[in-house]
């Protein structure tokens, strides 16, 4: 049984969060808890309300309705004390790109007024690596490095919360993984981030996750538990031209989707019984199936067509 963490180990404590903007409902009842010094994914389509909820509770916009704290602080009566503890990362590159990395970390330093400021752009320099491209144009830097930069301007004033809205978007997968390394490397010294993604592999990174469809939570828990959770079973087939199969397949009773893995087709539903019986019609000599534990991707195309059936219904 999971133990719930007392008020005073909560980075982030909000309940019932809402938001409107005229007639659009964006974001509708959200609970959600942080414990410090964790790794929060926030998932959901486009326009499910996962940065509208960040933008909540960091204090960069009020709330319709709802309550709640953001490293002890009210995020309605003390929203200027929140935004001088946390670093928001946005997806856009948002510096100076005629400035060099150097020069943008000093800008940044000063706006938040940090003693010892030289030291400090020393210290995060080193940490991420960039001291070697200290004096290099911020926009001549690949993806990647452009990335670095942002993240060192988060952390440059010492902020106990990192609000990272899809951080790594369009970031090749070795930038990618260290990007993540040095995340986890920050989580483990006590600051909070929460992390809005796409990636599945990111995803399984992240301590615990919530998932947002139109503005109100589907799920939440450990990327393991929500996947124990969505009652999802997998079938792995294998065979022979097994391209054939795929759209048999996907028009039988009880399957939900149908794709294909490799040298296998992975088939998902909710009903064990129903699946096999879909399998009873395929030729036993030349395939064969077995029960898999699903993948995440797998849930979260699941989740993604709840999203769908709570879209419809609004």
């Amino acid at each position: 049984m999971t133990t719930q963490p007392q008020t005073s180990d909560l980075a982030i404590n909000v309940s019932g969060l809402e938001k409107r903007f005229g007639d659009l409902v964006a974001v509708n009842g959200v609970d959600l808890q942080v414990p410090r010094g964790l790794i929060y994914g926030f998932l959901g389509p486009n326009g499910s309300g996962k940065t509208t909820t960040l933008r909540m509770i960091c204090g960069l916009l009020k709330p319709d309705g709802g309550e709640g704290t953001c490293l002890g602080f009210d995020i309605r009566a003390e929203a200027e004390r929140i935004k001088r503890r946390i670093g928001y990362m946005t997806q856009k590159f948002s510096f100076y790109e005629d400035l060099s990395v150097e020069e943008n970390l000093n800008f940044v330093a000063r706006i938040h007024d940090v003693e010892d400021r030289q030291k400090r752009i020393e210290e995060i320099l080193d940490r991420l690596d960039l001291t070697p491209r200290r004096s290099q144009l911020a926009g001549t830097l690949s993806g990647g490095w452009k990335q670095r930069v942002a993240l060192a301007a988060c952390l440059i004033h010492g902020p106990a919360l990192l609000l990272l809205d899809e951080p790594t978007a369009g970031v090749d997968p070795e930038a990618r993984r260290s990007f993540w390394n040095i995340i986890h490397h920050l989580a483990a010294e006590g600051i909070t981030i929460l992390v809005t993604t796409h990636y599945m592999d990111e995803v399984e990174r992240c301590h615990r996750i919530t998932y947002l469809a139109r503005g109100r939570v589907l799920t939440q828990g450990t990327p393991r538990e929500v996947v124990r959770s969505s009652g999802l079973v997998a079938y792995a087939i294998s065979g022979s031209n097994l391209e054939d199969l795929q759209d048999r397949l996907a028009d039988q009773d009880g399957v939900h989707s149908v794709s294909a893995l490799g040298a296998q087709i992975m088939v998902t539903g909710h009903d064990p019984a129903k699946l096999e019986k879909a399998f009873t019609s395929l030729d036993h000599t030349r395939v064969s199936w077995e029960r898999v534990e699903p993948s995440f991707e797998d849930v979260f195309v699941e989740l993604i067509h709840q999203s769908q059936k709570v879209r419809e219904a609004v």
